[in-house]
């Protein structure tokens, strides 16, 4: 697999898990809803106080597994890469960007934008690295 076919699958597929390193290594996984920006990053939002945010903070290296509509029996693809958060104001364009690619038209784009400021949301930004899952020969 090439991080073209992953990011051609992020486009319709918005269902994830996110792994991103605690302190002592360990990790720490949260269900997500991914987005893919215009230039194939992966685009995230969450609440700017959240411990994924504050770990990426500390080390932003940060996996995924994205899977389609089952969990079970579905196609999936695992990306690896380097995360940047992008705080508000700088947030917001992205925030709706993502919020029409996953979700569709909001009924109320004021209101949106005032509960994002309210909930200081962020964007997590992800600089795909890695993909798989990659073939491998039996032996």
């Amino acid at each position: 697999m090439e991080i073209a076919d992953a990011q051609k699958f992020l486009q319709e597929n918005h269902r994830a898990c996110i792994a991103v390193r605690q302190r002592d290594g360990w990790p720490q996984m949260t269900f997500v809803t991914p987005g893919i920006d215009s230039e194939g990053r992966v685009i995230i939002t969450s609440r700017g106080t959240t411990y994924k945010i504050k770990h990426i903070r500390r080390d932003p290296r940060v996996s995924m597994l994205i899977f389609g509509e089952q969990y079970s029996g579905s196609k999936f693809v695992q990306i690896h890469g380097t995360a940047e958060i992008i705080e508000q104001p700088e947030a917001m364009g992205t925030l709706i960007y993502w919020y029409k690619q996953v979700r569709g038209e909001h009924k109320n784009w004021d209101e949106y934008r005032d509960t994002m400021k309210k909930e200081k949301r962020v964007i997590i930004r992800v600089n795909i690295e890695k993909v798989g899952p990659q073939q491998t020969r039996e032996r």
